[in-house]
């Protein structure tokens, strides 16, 4: 395929798969194999069309951080205690990202990782929404707001973000999927992960950008720029239908789906039906 067709398939698979609980970077690595795309110049390439998942999440929840920014100005508290859960929640993965992220990359970014987090995945989301349904009627209810977090939960939802360094795990559901253990409301879980993203994807993809530039040249910049756009339309689309389907449904298909397309890698990789990835 021409690189900038690749480049669009890769930002629209970015852009759908960033937000739902499915991993989006298991499915680049997997989609990537199958079009011949790997190595080092192809995992910067993923981390920053995830610049354009996170520039949609902050286009549909815009009207928030304008009033977090405008209430930091005036040192409302609000604003303050939102900023502060958001920084606790994104240290964990940035400091383990850091000290490990090297050593998972050249262990668990082929199809056979990928495929068993897909599987793990799917089996703890089915366990935490089973454990949900089953809550006793009496039960005093879940927080319901991003603003009700305290900062030991913030800093919680931040160690269940760290999980998603391992490929195929799932940022969006760890984070959701971790909330949601912590005691938020499915709806509360989704809008924190959406928010958190802001500074995780960003932080990730200019680290990646920097640190792997004298790969690139000018001439990739339209290569990017497509890659960007595409995730970012795709990503559009996804956000606003999640939100409204968090509010009447829970994760049991993302989790359905996950073990089937994790059995599907496995078995089709295991026989050679299928090359998932690429040395």
């Amino acid at each position: 395929m021409e690189p900038l067709l690749v480049a669009a398939v890769l930002g629209v698979v970015e852009g759908l798969t960033e937000f739902l609980p499915i991993s989006s970077t298991g499915h680049l690595i997997l989609a990537g194999g199958l079009l011949g795309w790997h190595g080092d110049r192809a995992h910067v390439f993923d981390m920053v069309i995830q610049s354009g998942a996170m520039a949609a999440v902050m286009w549909v929840t815009r009207e928030r951080l304008f009033a977090t920014v405008s209430g930091l100005l005036r040192g409302d508290a609000r604003a303050l205690a939102f900023t502060r859960n958001l920084i606790l929640a994104f240290l964990p993965a940035a400091v383990l990202g850091l000290a490990f992220g090297k050593t998972i990359k050249a262990a668990l970014f082929s199809a056979v990782p990928v495929a068993l987090a897909f599987i793990l995945g799917g089996l703890a989301i089915l366990w935490v929404e089973g454990r949900r349904a089953r809550r006793p009627a009496e039960d005093p209810g879940e927080l319901t707001s991003v603003d009700d977090i305290s900062w030991q939960l913030a800093l919680g939802i931040g160690l269940f973000q760290a999980l998603a360094l391992f490929p195929g795990t799932s940022r969006s559901a760890a984070t959701i999927i971790g909330a949601m253990l912590l005691g938020l409301s499915r709806s509360a879980a989704t809008s924190f992960s959406f928010f958190l993203a802001i500074p995780t994807l960003l932080a990730a993809a200019g680290y990646d950008m920097v640190k792997h530039r004298a790969l690139f040249t000018v001439e990739d910049v339209p290569l990017f720029a497509v890659g960007i756009v595409t995730a970012f339309i795709s990503a559009l689309v996804c956000v606003r239908w999640l939100l409204r389907f968090v509010a009447t449904h829970d994760l049991r298909p993302f989790a359905w789906y996950r073990l089937a397309f994790g059995a599907m890698v496995l078995a089709t990789g295991l026989t050679g039906v299928v090359s998932w990835s690429a040395d």
